[in-house]
């Protein structure tokens, strides 16, 4: 009994160890991950403006095939909303275009509601580098609430930035194989 006694509270002193780190660790993150493409700004930005189009390219999306998916609005105007409900990795949530700068840029709010509350702003600006090449920037900026921020200190920005990567790479493909 002695053995289970000192299990839990070597467990317990863990757990309050973590917590009072999360109190001083940071709640905010943001990230961006580039890419170019060899195609013209416009037709790269008419691609990533329609949101279903992350059916096709985004790795969060693309992880779970069985995703229940609803649509408000019209896809590639501000206010459209993608929702989704996921399993245990995609979670639950949805995201909306708050707003866009024509050929420029494309603001995104997610909002996730599972596995825990959060949004997040994760937009998408397009430069011309010359006529047939577009640098692409996405980014993901939020806050994290306390004790979740302290996954900021296991790592989660160089995994959340690892998918963008992937994603930016897929984007490529698709867009330059049109």
């Amino acid at each position: 009994m002695n053995i289970v006694i000192i299990i839990l509270s070597i467990i317990g002193g863990l757990v309050t160890l973590l917590l009072v780190i999360a109190l001083f660790v940071r709640n905010e993150y943001a990230l961006t991950r580039s890419i170019t493409i060899n195609k013209p700004r416009q037709e790269v930005f008419d691609f990533v403006r329609y949101l279903k189009n992350q059916d096709r390219f985004n790795k969060w999306v693309m992880a779970d095939p069985n995703m229940k998916k609803e649509f408000r609005g019209v896809d590639g105007t501000e206010g459209f909303v993608y929702a989704w409900e996921s399993n245990k990795r995609g979670g639950k949530g949805e995201q909306e275009i708050k707003h866009i700068k024509e050929g420029e840029y494309l603001d995104l709010e997610v909002r996730f509601e599972k596995p825990f509350e959060a949004v997040a702003q994760t937009p998408f600006a397009t430069e011309s580098v010359n006529g047939d090449q577009t640098h692409i920037t996405w980014g993901m900026s939020s806050r994290m609430k306390y004790p979740m921020n302290i996954m900021l200190l296991f790592g989660i920005e160089k995994a959340l930035a690892k998918d963008m990567d992937v994603s930016l790479t897929t984007l490529k493909r698709i867009v330059e194989d049109q």
